[in-house]
């Protein structure tokens, strides 16, 4: 646990949380113990990744898997798990545990459904969404309903709220995309995904653009991407020349849109200021 703590990382989602309880009626004891349970569901589900992935990095740092092997990470990814749930169960948050309860099956169904259609290269747009939606825009929307629900019992205002944290999580995984594709300038590309077999939006709209050939061609140097590392900046020269970066930094747009037309039908305030800040941070961060 001392190891986990100390390599945390930007903590976005539990400052949704408070800037969403701010912005719904105002921070309390509560919103504390929301913003809690979100970020140990979120570690949680980190630690599980990187034993689904057999990722031995994570943040810069070693995982839980790579120093303890992957019965010690899934336990302690149970245990953080299991820690959330019972700081709900035990001040009587039912509300916030429904939400959280929610994502918890959402994001379980996001990587069982990615495991399924990795099996093959192809993958449409939709699943894609679908798999983004399940594994990172629904902690998102987690996040921003119990800020709301922790201070507010109208659900109309949860429901607001949820929505605004489902399309900034749909922005913030298609970024994701671009940044493993070093392609804003980030230095040296990390590629995971296409190490990994992973077809992210980018290369989804890259392979529709494609003609027959051009097709059998991206999808061999991808399932060959692992082996041979410098068939990537191919790949990615690629993804470029047909439009791919520019059709996912478009969609990601959409769904800032979405998440900016929730925030305003909110009054002006210092923390809708600072909610505005982190859309934005959202979309230009480096890493």
């Amino acid at each position: 646990m001392h190891y986990i703590v100390h390599r945390k990382g930007k903590q976005v989602r539990p400052m949704m949380v408070l800037l969403s309880a701010q912005l719904a009626g105002g921070i309390n004891e509560k919103t504390f113990r929301a913003a809690s349970l979100i970020e140990l569901l979120h570690t949680a589900s980190l630690v599980h990744d990187d034993v689904v992935d057999s990722s031995d990095v994570r943040r810069s740092f070693f995982s839980i898997n790579a120093l303890w092997k992957n019965k010690a990470a899934v336990l302690v990814g149970d245990y953080l798990l299991s820690k959330g749930l019972l700081l709900s169960l035990e001040n009587d948050d039912f509300d916030l545990l429904k939400i959280v309860s929610h994502a918890v099956k959402e994001l379980s169904e996001g990587e069982l459904l990615q495991m399924e259609k990795s099996r093959g290269i192809n993958k449409s747009e939709a699943v894609y969404l679908e798999i983004i939606q399940k594994k990172t825009a629904s902690l998102f929307e987690s996040a921003c309903g119990c800020g709301a629900a922790s201070t507010s019992c109208d659900e109309a205002t949860v429901q607001s709220f949820k929505t605004l944290g489902n399309a900034l999580g749909m922005a913030f995984q298609i970024k994701d995309d671009l940044l493993d594709l070093g392609t804003d300038d980030v230095g040296k590309p990390t590629a995971t995904d296409l190490k990994e077999k992973k077809l992210t939006l980018p290369v989804l709209f890259a392979l529709q653009q494609c003609n027959s050939s051009e097709q059998r061609n991206l999808i061999n140097n991808i399932k060959k991407a692992e082996k041979t590392p410098a068939i990537i900046p191919i790949i990615i020269t690629l993804v470029q020349k047909k439009g791919g970066i520019e059709y996912a930094k478009k969609i990601m747009q959409t769904y800032i849109d979405v998440a900016h037309a929730q925030l305003n039908l909110l009054p002006s305030s210092a923390s809708k200021s600072a909610f505005e800040q982190l859309i934005q941070f959202v979309i230009t961060r480096k890493n």
